[in-house]
């Protein structure tokens, strides 16, 4: 997890002082709204707006200079539009590739990302073997070799690609046989690693775990750092926000789509909020 605000350090401002912090999230599609889930748990009185990039999803196999460009272009509309506090970045391949961009593009605003759960996966290993499953983008940045480096220690980490995972998890329904033909072989290769632990490395992966899980031997466990990215962002924001107002009001849910909306609506109301709606955004497609 990149969970770290500012080089600074610094907590989030404007409305958070007032204790209505505005969280902006984005993925590149439905898969943040696994992270989306844990922090509407955990700041319940936080308004948030999540920005999902469904019309180049998925991102996972594009060039890093693309992703570093049209992460800044969503962040900017975030922060320069919607003024929002604190921009949480629910998508692995983009953490990994331009969180550290955004932090210099807007060095006062706080940064939030995701990685794939190395530490805790190694820390929670019994066999010494560990896998990460992730999309090739993720698995291919420097970022989650660093992480590597640091906190494999005795153990032996199996990167483990995941192409057109999610994708499938984000165009199927839930029983497709697409999507249990890759769940299939993606288990297959995780068991051939001899992990005990999977970190899951792509925030589309948990809506998927239980299906996956199921293809795995029992005792192997998977790894998601929804709940610990929410616990951080919750420590950059006042205490007010983890709190519903005096109603019990949840604070308010805002939910765009660069492509069709009605895909990220029907996941939200499954996955965060029975009542959600969604709506188109357009936003300018990146020169080249």
């Amino acid at each position: 997890m990149a969970g770290h605000g500012t080089s600074s350090g610094n907590t989030a401002h404007g409305d958070a002082a007032l204790g209505t912090p505005h969280i902006g999230v984005f993925d590149t599609g439905i898969g943040g709204l696994s992270v989306l889930r844990a922090l509407r748990r955990q700041l319940p009185a936080a308004r948030c707006t999540y920005l999902a990039d469904s019309r180049f999803n998925p991102w996972g196999e594009r060039p890093a200079d693309w992703v570093v460009a049209r992460s800044l272009q969503l962040a900017a509309w975030l922060i320069e539009r919607k003024q929002v506090d604190l921009v949480l970045m629910a998508c692995n391949t983009a953490t990994t590739q331009a969180i550290a961009a955004l932090r210099a593009r807007w060095p006062e605003r706080p940064f939030v990302g995701v990685e794939p759960g190395i530490k805790p996966a190694v820390a929670a290993t019994r066999c010494g073997q560990v896998a990460v499953m992730a999309t090739p983008g993720t698995l291919a940045s420097p970022r989650v070799a660093n992480l590597i480096e640091q906190h494999a220690g005795g153990a032996q980490v199996h990167r483990v690609p995941c192409p057109g995972l999610a994708d499938a998890i984000e165009t199927e329904p839930p029983e497709s046989p697409r999507l249990a033909a890759l769940l299939d072989r993606f288990a297959a290769e995780l068991q051939a690693t001899g992990s005990d632990t999977v970190a899951l490395g792509c925030t589309h992966y948990p809506l998927v775990a239980d299906g996956l899980a199921a293809r795995l031997p029992a005792g192997v466990q998977l790894i998601d750092t929804a709940e610990a990215v929410s616990r951080r962002v919750a420590s950059l924001l006042p205490v007010a926000a983890r709190a519903p107002g005096a109603d019990g009001t949840p604070g308010a849910l805002r939910l765009l789509a660069t492509g069709d909306p009605a895909l990220l609506q029907q996941a939200a109301r499954r996955w965060v909020q029975p009542d959600a709606q969604a709506e188109a955004l357009a936003l300018p497609d990146l020169p080249g």
